[in-house]
């Protein structure tokens, strides 16, 4: 029996910066980006907008490892802005922020995107969160891939933080996917039999000066350009640093789960995209409120049912990973809600008291940033 992968984890998130004061959105200073730089080595870079701020972690070999050092980079970025009357928060959309009134980053990779994508790139005004896992075998990653994806519907339901755009209750749980959806080479990747095939496909569009390297590629889930590693995209980001753990091991337990099934000579059942893309509208829609489709007992079934079954299917992963802790804070996130749950109770409470509906979601957004700090 061959052995299983390493499966390190790698989390890259994305920031906005809000003023304290007025909690609107506010520009990057350029004394910011250089002081989180000298403090973090690299882990951290400028985004697309100015108002944003990316890190990212260390190749981590278990989720302790990821914690210390996610956490390391959240404190690090709220100690910096802090100098500068400026706090991060890790949301998929400001609920109330214009996209017209931001400018991108003066960088050529982004001047290059703005002039490729036009319009569409305008409206970035989102953030998500990328997690990595560790897979030296690209003929590997191929395989696992359409398996993995049939789980990325569950990992979107279970991190929405977008419910507000321009000052809108849109009615879905994560709006970020509606804009980000608008790019090319966006939503759920085909199915590829082969390393050779994915790199004949893709090569076509780089051939043709189409795209420079995959990395213009953004599927909700694809073989990382820079890292040997599946990178899963689909989710919102996290307010909270223990829920994006959370979902970073829960990602983790899953790809284990499937190298176990590969050991076995067995594999998870593929679904056509068509019927995994609904499942996707319903978690960009609903969140966890409205459940998912079982397509194995065709059935529509509640949240918490349905992570009862994830929890008994990687009771072994779990164990070997050591994430338990990890894994049932998704109990928390089932039982109270998604950030796009609370976003909008505090959003009506708000109203009902006569306050700034608007402000108070970012005064919560940026207390929940530094709750586990």
């Amino acid at each position: 029996m061959s052995a299983l992968p390493a499966l390190t984890l790698g989390i890259e998130e994305e920031y906005l910066l809000v003023d304290r004061d007025s909690l609107s959105l506010a520009e990057a200073p350029e004394g910011l980006i250089e002081t989180c730089q000298a403090d973090l080595e690299g882990q951290v870079s400028p985004e697309f907008l100015q108002c944003q701020i990316e890190v990212g972690t260390q190749v981590c070999a278990t989720i302790a490892d990821a914690r210390e050092d996610l956490r390391r980079l959240r404190a690090t970025v709220a100690r910096r802005a802090a100098e500068h009357n400026l706090s991060p928060i890790a949301v998929s959309c400001h609920p109330f922020a214009d996209w017209k009134h931001q400018h991108h980053t003066a960088k050529q990779r982004y001047d290059e995107l703005q002039q490729a994508l036009g319009g569409v790139a305008r409206r970035m005004l989102i953030c998500g969160m990328h997690i990595h896992v560790g897979i030296e075998d690209p003929a590997l990653r191929i395989d696992l891939m359409p398996q993995l994806c049939y789980f990325l519907p569950h990992l979107l339901a279970l991190s929405t933080s977008s419910p507000y755009w321009q000052g809108d209750d849109t009615k879905l749980a994560s709006y970020r996917l509606t804009v980000f959806d608008n790019l090319p080479r966006t939503g759920l990747p085909p199915i590829f039999q082969s390393w050779p095939e994915y790199e004949r496909t893709t090569g076509t569009l780089i051939d043709l000066g189409a795209i420079e390297d995959t990395t213009k590629i953004w599927w909700d889930l694809r073989p990382s350009h820079r890292f040997p590693t599946l990178e899963t995209r689909i989710c919102d980001a996290s307010p909270r640093l223990e829920h994006a753990l959370a979902l970073a091991a829960l990602t983790q337990a899953i790809t284990r789960r499937l190298c176990r099934l590969r050991q076995q000579n067995l594999r998870w059942r593929l679904y056509d995209n068509f019927l995994i893309s609904e499942n996707r509208w319903r978690a960009q829609r609903y969140g966890i409120t409205e459940g998912l489709i079982d397509f194995g007992d065709r059935s529509i079934k509640p949240f918490d049912a349905l992570l009862d079954e994830f929890l008994d299917l990687l009771a072994e992963d779990d164990e070997a990973l050591g994430t338990t802790g990890d894994l049932e804070t998704l109990r928390d996130i089932v039982a109270t809600g998604t950030s796009a749950t609370r976003q909008r109770a505090v959003h009506a409470d708000a109203a009902r008291k006569g306050q700034d509906p608007g402000q108070a979601v970012v005064r919560h957004l940026i207390e929940e940033f530094h709750a586990d700090l």
